[in-house]
């Protein structure tokens, strides 16, 4: 008999780790290590990596959306959402819905035109700007990563 819910589990697992650790390695790797590149150069680096990753995450932010919600359903958890003590609930909901709005609504309609736009006028604010909103985006994440693990194992 096929466990489901053990593979949606692993499945959740395995698309987060890619989805928060690519979010990561962009934010405390690549985008620092940009800065050292020439202005020119810069953006048509970054516009590379970020075309190979972005399919990626596209693909894991989907498959945690999938996976997260059939878990919630085949555990019949429906009731915590009403409750605040699950706070860590809300925030693996509230990020999920960022990341689906920023990779399939955002970042395909205006968001990478517009950061390539300003890049090209003023390359080093573009890329501050880029680095500054990475880690709040990746400080939210980790946050709720540790929330998530946290509250599934009773912490909270």
């Amino acid at each position: 008999m096929i466990d489901w819910p053990a593979i949606a589990r692993a499945v959740h697992v395995l698309s987060i780790v890619h989805w928060i650790g690519g979010l990561a390695f962009v934010t405390f790797v690549i985008l620092p290590s940009l800065r050292e590149f020439e202005a020119e150069r810069r953006l048509a680096v970054f516009d590379a990596l970020e075309r190979r990753f972005a399919w990626q995450a596209r693909i894991s932010v989907l498959l945690a959306g999938i996976s997260g919600f059939y878990l919630f359903d085949a555990f019949g958890h429906w009731d915590r959402i009403a409750d605040p003590s699950f706070w860590w609930l809300h925030a693996m909901i509230a990020l999920w819905a960022l990341f689906m709005v920023m990779l399939f609504v955002a970042e395909p309609l205006f968001l990478h035109a517009w950061f390539e736009a300003r890049a090209r006028r003023d390359p080093d604010g573009a890329f501050r700007g880029a680095l500054r909103g990475h880690r709040v985006l990746s400080t939210l994440a980790l946050i709720t990563v540790a929330g998530a693990v946290g509250g599934a194992h009773g912490l909270f």
